[in-house]
């Protein structure tokens, strides 16, 4: 099983630990992630540490599709690939219509289209096979709708893109997933037990089957975020999972809209999504924590003391040899995080 490191979203300010990122480059981690939400935005970093490191491979975790056109993204994987020797990733994923519609401004539409339109049109430009015509549900290339001059034209990338850029989605959702195996190159689960890949595994196997050529786990990574918290207090250790867990699940998306929600019940925790909602979206924050079962924190997430961390990795190691996990991107912050995990796994 292969490691990486996932760095967080950022606050007030913007923030990239370099001496971590450079001791899990040393440590023989695979890769490390950036992500964006409503503040900075993960192009931007992944850019300032590719910059900076020289073996790791750099990803996005996941870039906001509706932020930037295909073609915009297009430009900057080539780019970033070319200009760091073959080490960029380009996540992508849909976010959710609150931030896409709060924030972008951009209407949520159908992310599922969306997504397979974004990456078909990724995969023209890196082919340069002829020049870049698209007409779809979101995107029209050459765009000759109203308030446009007529003077579009195709276009080939003048920069020559790699074909074998990796394309990996953001996905928890059995639409989701299905979309994912067949037309990308693996996917990122927001978070994941390792004991529980049949809440995917239909849905692989569909979208595998769509896709033909012999698309399988072989060839399909499936690269799931995973908390670790190191702290002798187990209680301590699961306060972080616990207050993500209760935003997530409790207030990302409407009482109806809400994906980590349906996961956590597809993950055999109904009756806690249900309270833990409930509570949240009544403003009940504490209460939503609190309804937050210390068995799901441990299932998806690596808090606790060393010995137990240690062991809860064998069942990931486990997966891994399975293929049904190909890398785990620990959201860790501190070198003893990192080398607890590199003694187990490397």
């Amino acid at each position: 099983m292969k490691l990486g490191l996932v760095m967080g979203t950022g606050g007030a300010k913007v923030e990239i630990d370099m001496d971590l990122v450079r001791e899990a480059e040393d440590l023989g981690f695979d890769s490390v992630w950036t992500s964006e939400a409503w503040g900075s935005d993960a192009i931007s970093t992944a850019s300032w540490i590719l910059a900076r490191t020289s073996k790791i491979k750099v990803g996005t975790g996941i870039i906001q599709m509706s932020a930037r056109t295909p073609a915009m993204a297009a430009m900057t994987a080539m780019t970033l690939q070319q200009l760091s020797g073959n080490r960029f990733i380009l996540g992508i994923g849909p976010s959710g219509p609150q931030v896409i519609e709060g924030w972008h401004g951009e209407a949520y539409g159908r992310p599922l289209t969306r997504t397979r339109e974004y990456i078909e049109i990724i995969r023209k430009i890196l082919a340069r096979e002829s020049p870049l015509t698209h007409d779809g549900y979101h995107y029209h290339i050459p765009n000759t709708g109203a308030g446009t001059t007529g003077l579009g034209k195709p276009l080939k990338s003048v920069l020559h893109g790699d074909p074998s850029l990796k394309i990996i989605t953001g996905t928890i959702a059995p639409a989701g997933v299905r979309v994912s195996a067949e037309i990308a190159d693996g996917m990122i689960p927001v978070f994941m037990n390792p004991d529980r890949f049949d809440v995917f595994e239909a849905a692989l196997n569909e979208g595998f089957a769509k896709a033909g050529g012999g698309k399988s786990l072989d060839n399909f990574a499936i690269t799931p975020f995973c908390a670790v918290n190191l702290n002798d207090d187990e209680q301590a250790a699961r306060q972080p999972v616990r207050e993500n867990l209760a935003l997530y699940i409790g207030g990302m998306g409407a009482r109806d809209k809400n994906f980590y929600n349906d996961y956590a019940k597809r993950l055999g925790h109904e009756g806690a999504a249900v309270e833990i909602q409930d509570h949240f979206l009544s403003g009940r924050r504490a209460e939503a924590q609190a309804a937050v079962p210390n068995e799901l924190i441990d299932q998806v997430s690596l808090s606790g003391p060393a010995g137990k961390i240690t062991e809860r990795l064998q069942d990931w190691k486990a997966a891994a040899k399975q293929k049904k996990v190909d890398s785990l991107l620990a959201r860790a912050s501190n070198s003893a995080e990192l080398r607890v995990l590199a003694k187990a796994v490397l």
